[in-house]
């Protein structure tokens, strides 16, 4: 995550600094330790066939809800950015990748929020709740790329079939 937008943001965009992006992040964090849920035990006994609705109603481990899908996406969407910067994906798959993307995420954010009374320390659930929102940052600076600043991102001189995507 950020491996290729936050360069582009910082030396190209320039719409803040990293030390303006970096007190806005500890402002949001304070913002989610201090509201936090309190840590509970809400989990029950659930067998792996039923742990997507599980997460779904936030009766599973926050680590468990958290880090595979963090993992998971993160891979997904440093390979997708790596398959683009070298010209091996199209923008419109690029385009397609982050979109069937997008509903995973969003089920991945309500397990977070749900799920985060389920762990041993608020800042773990603050941290967690942080994470999904930056998720959504990380995709805003994408979208933000694609349309205003897609030469900065893709190689446009090499895409024949996909030139337009680049205007």
């Amino acid at each position: 995550m950020f491996i290729y937008t936050l360069p582009l943001f910082f030396a190209e965009i320039a719409w803040a600094s990293p030390v303006e992006l970096l007190m806005i992040v500890v402002a949001v964090l304070l913002v989610l330790f201090l509201s936090a849920p309190a840590c509970a035990d809400n989990r029950r006994q659930l067998s792996l066939k039923h742990y997507l609705f599980s997460a779904w109603i936030g009766c599973v481990s926050l680590s468990w809800v958290f880090w595979p899908f963090f993992i998971i996406l993160n891979v997904s969407l440093y390979v997708a950015d790596m398959l683009a910067k070298m010209g091996l994906l199209t923008v419109s798959s690029w385009d397609d990748v982050h979109l069937m993307l997008l509903l995973p995420v969003i089920w991945w954010t309500t397990a977070v929020w749900r799920c985060s009374a389920n762990t041993t320390q608020s800042i773990f659930a603050a941290g967690g709740r942080l994470l999904t929102l930056a998720v959504f940052f990380e995709y805003g600076l994408k979208l933000l790329i694609r349309i205003d600043y897609p030469r900065l991102f893709f190689g446009c001189e090499e895409l024949m079939l996909d030139y337009g995507s680049c205007f």
